[in-house]
């Protein structure tokens, strides 16, 4: 997630190769993604180490497999939640972290999750670019090879890349693809361009057919307070695009006392309008959502705290406009 202050100026276990080749493309509908982003307290743009919320740099594989495994559980428990949606970077990956990380994907994947593993430049730059091709190149070619064969690991080579024109963008895209071929194209996520904030582009691009497609969303982005011109604004981003399309990234305020189900109560208010105005039109797009953040310490955004080994809940009527969104 590009932090608010910013965005708001701005816009207001392996399986054989022969078993690759025969994983479906990208489906017709994308509602089997429920998902959540586990965050970093510094956003995940941060020039070392990402570590999401409740780990530290210090742990061992066994260390973060053991936290991961209670703060997923309250993912899938209190929220119904079957994907992760991770954050990766070359410092992370092409070094000794990496070795303690996987617990956290691993973890996942024990608990029948899914999980996407998303690129996100380092905070000293936020200029929308691979801050080093080479390196980006080499972690993407260690991540690819350990999980490459799980059929439930997906991959998003860039987190918003809004230094990218829509054809240089394309074709950085294209040479991922092209560099990780054996990875079927149905699990790879192409992010919409700018902040991931339109997929019209890549979806028309013939040279990205048959990926998957994430889009980012947010009630911040503009001042309207109705369902409708959130839906207007929320479908011109999407296009024709909607049966390839994850929204991996959408959220709002749960730790302000905002009560966010009650039909035409929902208008009236930024955020209510717009989250309602999100998940309608998933549930009825069956769209995969994957919220910001399902926990990220220091973020009234967040859908959960830590408690104890697990988590607790910020806001049940958040919890369940999310699940009605996902369908359930």
């Amino acid at each position: 997630m590009r932090s608010r202050s910013i965005l708001g100026a701005v816009v207001a276990a392996a399986v054989s190769v022969s078993v690759l080749a025969f994983a479906p493309a990208a489906s017709a509908a994308t509602n089997s993604f429920r998902g959540v982003n586990w965050a970093d307290a510094r956003d995940n743009y941060v020039d070392g180490w990402v570590i999401p919320t409740g780990l530290t740099a210090s742990d061992s594989y066994s260390t973060v497999r053991g936290k991961a495994d209670g703060i997923l559980a309250g993912f899938q428990n209190l929220l119904g939640a079957n994907t992760l949606r991770l954050p990766v970077n070359p410092q992370s990956v092409n070094s000794a972290w990496w070795a303690s990380y996987q617990g956290a994907v691993d973890s996942a994947l024990a608990h029948g999750m899914k999980v996407i593993l998303s690129y996100w430049e380092a905070n000293t730059h936020k200029d929308g670019l691979v801050d080093d091709t080479a390196a980006w190149n080499t972690m993407w070619d260690t991540i690819t090879s350990g999980y490459g064969g799980n059929a439930n690991v997906y991959f998003e080579p860039m987190n918003e890349p809004f230094g990218y024109s829509l054809s240089s963008w394309v074709s950085l895209c294209s040479g991922w693809l092209s560099r990780h071929s054996a990875i079927p194209r149905g699990r790879v996520l192409i992010s919409g361009t700018g902040y991931n904030d339109n997929v019209t582009g890549v979806g028309a691009s013939s040279a990205l057919s048959g990926t998957l497609l994430s889009l980012h969303f947010y009630g911040f982005w503009a001042s309207d307070t109705t369902r409708s011109a959130w839906t207007t604004n929320l479908s011109n981003r999407l296009g024709s695009y909607s049966s390839r399309t994850i929204i991996d990234e959408a959220g709002a305020p749960m730790t302000t006392g905002l009560t966010y189900t009650g039909g035409q109560n929902q208008d009236g208010n930024v955020f209510t309008a717009y989250f309602a105005a999100t998940t309608d039109l998933t549930r009825a797009r069956q769209m995969g959502v994957v919220y910001w953040p399902g926990l990220r310490s220091g973020d009234s955004y967040s859908i959960t705290r830590q408690s104890g080994s697990g988590l607790a809940v910020n806001n049940a009527s958040g919890v369940a406009q999310l699940r009605w969104g996902w369908g359930l």
